[in-house]
């Protein structure tokens, strides 16, 4: 029996047509279903990333707030965050958006706001 099979196996030089197309069936399956999970994933971490940095030039504007008595804007008529009174008594450097992008930051009655995308 395990010469026939042997026998048999020699015979068989590869794959069939129909075999190879199952193969690729599966395959293209896996890949539909797998891909979109992972595409959604990416954009949650960037969203997640935007968040945290949002909360950090937060908790720097709070602390020059309290020890300033003013928010760090440029000037009294704008609320775009001016990062030179942030960096480097506040803040290392200020964030950047998660896709590599500069990011932008506001402060309007106390709440910092930011170019970044922070929902779906």
């Amino acid at each position: 029996m395990l010469k026939s099979l042997k026998k048999k196996m020699k015979d068989q030089a590869g794959l069939t047509l129909i075999e190879l197309l199952v193969v690729i069936v599966i395959l293209g399956i896996i890949a539909a279903v797998a891909i979109p999970m992972v595409m959604s994933n990416r954009e949650d971490a960037e969203i997640n990333t935007n968040k945290q940095n949002l909360t950090i030039v937060q908790d720097a504007a709070s602390r020059y707030y309290t020890e300033k008595n003013s928010w760090p804007t440029s000037d009294t008529a704008t609320t775009t965050v001016d990062s030179t009174k942030l960096v480097p008594a506040y803040l290392s450097e200020l964030p950047k958006c998660a896709n590599g992008n500069a990011a932008t930051f506001s402060i309007n009655s106390g709440v910092v706001s930011t170019s970044c995308k922070t929902t779906k």
